[in-house]
């Protein structure tokens, strides 16, 4: 069979990857999109399992950027991005329930402290620290970077991108012990030119990046250094977004 036949028999897998921030309700003086209630959180995890949607974890993403046939034909890849302290303690017993992975995307330079960088627009969090980061990671949470500083790429210089990029990397490898694959922009913003960004990216060792927003991913196609991901609200529709047929 000619190698373009065998292209045109491969399996294109639509991969639904959920974006989540904070899990909870914000305090009451706030209203901020980022908090999803405990309740519905919930009920978008059973509705992955009644509808037959099968959460992988890191490695088989991995595998599946290469391989798309490798994955299940419903697919879904479940992200927290910032490291909030609430995933850990509302998030996480839920997901160990119903026996899913995740990733957790963490900006190195808040560990421990509090979203400082986001205070003039959301409340401010504490962000876990690094015994928590473990904690979340002996359960099946993938600990993996959301750059050093939390800043927008296209408010940094190419210097200053590598510098995010590589000293994240290294900085969550040496506490943890884990390799780190895959980054997640800070606010999805991959920079005025994203081509710079992907070969730091690449040159640091990096197999995939994630934007923020977008419905699901294509494979094969998709750039995996500009992946899309469902951004994840209070009122954010799964049943639009995954029809169960």
């Amino acid at each position: 069979m000619r190698s373009g036949a065998r292209r045109g028999l491969e399996t294109r897998r639509r991969l639904p990857i959920l974006s989540f921030h904070r899990i909870g309700t914000p305090p009451p003086e706030w209203d901020s999109w980022f908090y999803v209630p405990e309740g519905t959180f919930v009920d978008h995890l059973r509705y992955l399992r009644e509808t037959g949607w099968q959460v992988i974890d890191l490695g088989a993403f991995l595998a599946g950027l290469t391989a798309p046939d490798s994955l299940p034909e419903k697919a879904a890849l479940l992200t927290f991005d910032d490291g909030f302290r609430s995933v850990r303690e509302v998030a996480l017993p839920w997901l160990v329930r119903f026996g899913y992975p995740a990733v957790m995307f963490v900006p190195t330079d808040f560990v421990g402290r509090s979203s400082s960088f986001d205070a003039d627009d959301e409340p401010e969090e504490p962000i876990c620290d690094w015994a928590e980061l473990r904690e979340l990671r002996r359960w099946g949470v993938s600990i993996q970077s959301h750059a050093a500083s939390h800043r927008r790429f296209s408010k940094l210089d190419p210097q200053e991108q590598e510098h995010e990029i590589a000293r994240s990397k290294a900085t969550l490898e040496a506490e943890l012990g884990d390799p780190v694959a895959v980054l997640a922009y800070p606010y999805g913003d991959p920079g005025v030119d994203p081509g710079r960004a992907q070969s730091a990216l690449r040159h640091a060792g990096y197999q995939a990046a994630f934007l923020y927003g977008g419905g699901p991913a294509r494979l094969p196609g998709e750039d995996r250094y500009r992946l899309p991901r469902i951004a994840m609200g209070p009122d954010t529709d799964l049943v639009a977004e995954l029809p169960a047929g």
